[in-house]
């Protein structure tokens, strides 16, 4: 009997990290395609169940606004992407529910779960404004960092449930450099979600340098302005060159740090057994988001490539989590 029930729990925790990382990628679809407001409110689609039933209101947005927010197609990507969203949401519920029905059998405390389901509220709330805040990049930007927390929980969830060869116990040592190394990841996807809300991808379109500088003109101030609409300063003005430039300028430097730092820390752990699946996965990763990076400067921000950019972010903020829950497993071995 115990045996049915954690292998059932496995399956339901695997299960819904697997649609946590498909929503997080659809995510980034809904925004590169800018669906975001495919239904401009919320939870429903002008206050119905699906766009069939708001296919006047559709109609007449775009007859006003041809190429405006609202479309078809923009309104069922919107609503997929919450239809997906509540469907995580139930599931979560029902890990809760596991873990606190069968928390003997399955060993684990119940406290990871409940964190994750208030994780899930919170994202779905942000969701809402979202869209009524009318895409607000520091709305969209906190939305992108709460999936991104959320996939790091339904990883460390999966990750527990999943056995691997044994951690030497000497690699506790790179405990804390891995945890400064998945802050710096955060920080980076922040900033990332920062370009992407902005849409400051194209800002520099040369590379290594910027405008043919590598310290070229940038207005830092409003650049980083938070509290405003998009598209827009604070003042009202529309925001400049100069603060788009600093926004990518950013975002480009600090990937090469956060390259540097998880590239030499993967390289180090990869000689332990049971680290080096997922060192290994950590530097096939870095390089993959070098490059996706790269070809979205030259070939203009292409949407698979964005998106695949994106799907890359969420790929090492897992990789990392797991690579800490492992850590942790050997430091628990260390005698006392």
């Amino acid at each position: 009997m115990t045996g049915r029930i954690v292998a059932r729990y496995r399956k339901l925790v695997f299960f819904t990290w697997f649609l946590t990382l498909d929503l997080i990628m659809f995510g980034a679809f809904v925004r590169l395609t800018d669906s975001g407001l495919g239904c401009p409110d919320w939870p429903g689609c002008y206050g119905k169940i699906t766009p069939v039933g708001a296919s006047a209101h559709i109609e007449q947005a775009l007859s006003s606004m041809p190429y405006g927010a609202v479309s078809f197609s923009k309104a069922w990507i919107e609503m997929v992407h919450r239809y997906v969203g509540s469907i995580l949401g139930m599931l979560i519920i029902a890990i809760v529910y596991f873990s606190w029905r069968y928390r003997r059998e399955l060993g684990h405390s119940l406290r990871l779960a409940v964190v994750t389901l208030v994780a899930v509220c919170v994202q779905g709330a942000f969701g809402a404004w979202t869209v009524t805040h009318q895409l607000m990049p520091l709305v969209v930007t906190s939305h992108l960092l709460g999936g991104m927390l959320l996939l790091a929980l339904m990883t460390w969830l999966a990750a527990r449930e999943k056995t691997h060869a044994p951690v030497s116990a000497l690699a506790v040592r790179w405990r804390p450099w891995m945890i400064c190394g998945l802050a710096l990841l955060f920080i980076q996807i922040a900033l990332g979600g920062w370009v992407s809300t902005n849409y400051a991808a194209l800002a520099c379109m040369d590379f290594p340098t910027c405008h043919g500088q590598w310290v070229p003109d940038m207005d830092f101030r409003n650049g980083y302005s938070l509290v405003r609409g998009l598209g827009v300063l604070p003042s009202g003005e529309m925001i400049s060159q100069q603060a788009l430039t600093a926004i990518h300028w950013v975002h480009r430097n600090f990937a090469l740090l956060v390259f540097v730092y998880l590239g030499l820390l993967g390289w180090k752990m990869r000689t332990d057994p049971g680290l080096r699946g997922p060192a290994h996965l950590l530097l096939a990763l870095l390089a993959a988001q070098l490059l996706t990076g790269l070809t979205t400067i030259f070939f203009q921000w292409p949407l698979l490539i964005a998106v695949l950019h994106n799907g890359g972010a969420a790929g090492l903020t897992l990789v990392c989590v797991t690579l800490l829950v492992r850590l942790a497993r050997a430091k628990d071995r260390i005698p006392t």
